[in-house]
C-alpha cells in the first residue's frame, strides 16, 4: 500500500505492507530520520514524539495511514537553514543532554509549547514535559534550555 506523507516540508511516498505500521517505523526505516526514537512502544516515554499538524504525538502508537496527507514534523524539521533551530541550539548551549535518548522528544514537546505559548512559566514547562521521561536526570538543564529559548 502506498501512503502519501508530508514530512518536514517534503512530500513523501512510502510503500507499507501493513497499514497499521507505526509512523515511527516508517520515519526511521523508510525515510531514514533518526530524530524520533523507539523507547517503550507504548506511548509512555516520549522518545518517539513528533508533531502531526503541529500537535505533539507519540509516533510509536500512530498507524502511518492515520497521517496520510497531514503535516508531520520531526526533530530534523526544526532545523533552520541546515543549522539547529533556536530551541535546539538552547539545548546544546545548556548541555541539556546526557545520554541524549530522550532529548528529541523533549525538544518536540518544548517546541509545541513555545509555538502556543512563547513565554511559558516553569509550571507550564513541567506540565508540557510530563509525558516525557529522562532517566539521566538532566531535567534542570532541560528547563534552563527551554527558558533560554523562550527569552530569545
Amino acid at each position: 500500500m502506498i501512503v502519501s506523507l508530508h514530512v518536514n516540508g517534503h512530500a513523501e511516498q512510502v510503500d507499507v505492507a501493513d497499514p497499521s505500521t507505526p509512523l515511527l517505523y516508517v520515519l526511521r526505516n523508510e525515510l531514514s530520520l533518526r530524530g524520533p526514537r523507539f523507547g517503550c512502544g507504548l506511548g509512555q516515554c516520549g522518545a518517539c514524539m513528533v508533531h502531526v499538524d503541529g500537535a505533539p504525538t507519540f509516533s510509536c502508537l500512530l498507524p502511518v495511514t492515520a497521517v496520510a496527507g497531514r503535516k508531520v514534523t520531526t526533530l530534523e524539521g526544526l532545523m533552520e537553514n541546515g543549522k539547529p533551530g533556536k530551541l535546539q541550539q538552547a539545548f546544546i548551549d545548556e548541555e541539556a543532554a546526557q545520554c541524549g535518548y530522550c532529548i528529541s522528544g523533549m525538544v518536540m514537546q518544548a517546541q509545541a509549547l513555545l509555538n502556543s505559548n512563547p513565554h511559558p512559566t516553569d509550571d507550564d514547562i513541567r506540565r508540557q514535559l510530563e509525558p516525557n521521561l529522562c532517566r539521566c536526570g538532566t531535567h534542570i538543564a532541560i528547563m534552563r534550555a527551554i527558558r533560554r529559548a523562550a527569552s530569545v
